[in-house]
């Protein structure tokens, strides 16, 4: 069993840990007051395995896949909001919330080109209540006008216009949550669209998709309200071997359009990094939306956790200055594992990588690269790794009203058994 340390004992360990930091230069303080100030978009899927309130019987396609089969998963709206109340509440700061078009609460079956903002309006009244800001996603998958793999880059015109017509409602749903809520609604377009096998004619579902996006964005809306933003990907189940919205193509059409582009950390080949993708592409784009997820091999949705490449992200959004610029979302599902807790860990590891970044002697650690002593720059690199990050991170939670350690585990598991094995 785990012992959490007392809250005197937090804050001594604390006052020596700013002690430590301030002989480099840092303020530990201003750190945990950025951080307070950064809002996480924490996924909705995550909560009932990407199954939504459209059709529940109906399976995934469109490359999604959920694995695991661990009780209690949410059922309906009111539980999925429920699950994730306890969630947040062991999460420090305030956070948003990433919903997908599927997630609508209607009584009857209503199409995706007719879903409206008062499908939503449950998701809006409990957002205001509890101080959440909402982001939006159209559903281009699971659904039988997506069964032939193409959506915005299909052939048929038909099936085109049925995914413009649904994206185009979703802006407006999304621009909804904006002006209710008060905060603008980052509004992202993910398509499944690809070949399984090599294509003879990579450049025409370019070109239809470029048509398609242009369609959708035709109509000026308010950024006070509602941001858009494209995400591509390497491949998918079904499109391992062609993906009509790659990386390149949709990097060139943000920078063309003005929109943010989607950066999704488990969407490029195993040995590629968005870290370094960071200032590349910050200089030319509008902002960024980032899905921080962890690829294992091809699968790109595993829990996040503290890894090198999530602490290099956060490094570069913080070196760079371009957390101004930049809306943070997660995005995996697991379904083998107590789905709150997946939020918590997945949410508390990004903040955690955050604070690494915010308590570096940034100043320092350029003037010694620009006068090129890189000698001194490793060395000090090395020794921020063993700093007692931990007892500022310990204070944070303590401030937050949050608990301390891996002592939200013991609220989690009281849930589920309160709460989540009730479920059938």
């Amino acid at each position: 069993m785990t012992r959490t340390p007392t809250d005197k004992h937090i804050q001594q360990s604390y006052e020596l840990a700013r002690e430590r930091y301030a002989l480099l230069g840092v303020d530990t303080g201003r750190a945990l007051k950025t951080l307070a100030d950064i809002q996480i978009s924490l996924h909705c899927w995550q909560g009932d395995d990407v199954g939504g309130f459209e059709n529940p019987a109906a399976g995934l396609s469109g490359g999604i896949a959920a694995t695991g089969n661990y009780p209690g998963k949410a059922r309906t709206a009111d539980e999925l909001r429920a699950d994730l109340d306890m969630a947040y509440s062991l999460i420090p700061g305030r956070h948003r919330l990433n919903l997908h078009a599927i997630y609508a609460e209607t009584e009857r079956v209503v199409e995706r080109t007719d879903l409206r903002p008062e499908h939503f309006a449950r998701w809006a009244e409990w957002a205001k209540e509890k101080g959440h800001g909402i982001d939006f996603n159209p559903t281009l998958f699971s659904h039988p006008k997506a069964a032939g793999g193409f959506t915005l880059a299909s052939y048929d015109r038909g099936i085109r216009q049925f995914w413009i017509d649904h994206c185009i409602a979703c802006r407006k749903i999304g621009a909804y949550f904006g002006q209710t809520l008060g905060t603008p609604c980052v509004t992202n377009i993910w398509i499944p669209d690809g070949f399984k096998d090599t294509p003879v004619d990579r450049a025409t579902p370019r070109l239809l998709l470029q048509e398609s996006l242009d369609a959708i964005l035709a109509e000026p809306i308010d950024p006070a309200y509602n941001l858009d933003a494209v995400e591509g990907k390497l491949f998918g189940l079904g499109a391992e071997s062609y993906t009509v919205g790659s990386h390149e193509f949709y990097l060139a059409y943000a920078v063309s359009r003005g929109v943010l582009l989607t950066l999704d950390s488990g969407h490029f080949h195993p040995t590629e990094v968005i870290s370094d993708k960071l200032s590349a592409v910050m200089p030319f784009v509008h902002g960024l939306l980032l899905h921080v997820s962890r690829g294992v091999r091809w699968d790109s949705d595993h829990v996040v956790t503290l890894t090198d490449e999530l602490q290099a992200i956060a490094q570069e959004l913080v070196r760079g200055g371009y957390l101004n610029r930049t809306h943070i979302g997660l995005d995996y599902f697991d379904a083998s594992i107590n789905r709150v807790a997946a939020w918590v860990i997945g949410t508390r590891s990004a903040l955690k990588a955050l604070l690494i970044a915010l308590l570096e002697p940034l100043d320092h650690m350029r003037a010694l690269e620009m006068n090129g002593d890189y000698t001194a720059r490793l060395a000090l690199l090395e020794e921020l790794k063993t700093l007692p990050l931990g007892a500022v991170w310990d204070y944070y939670c303590l401030q937050q009203g949050v608990p301390v350690g891996d002592a939200f585990m013991e609220q989690v598991r009281n849930y589920e058994a309160q709460v989540l094995t009730k479920r059938r």
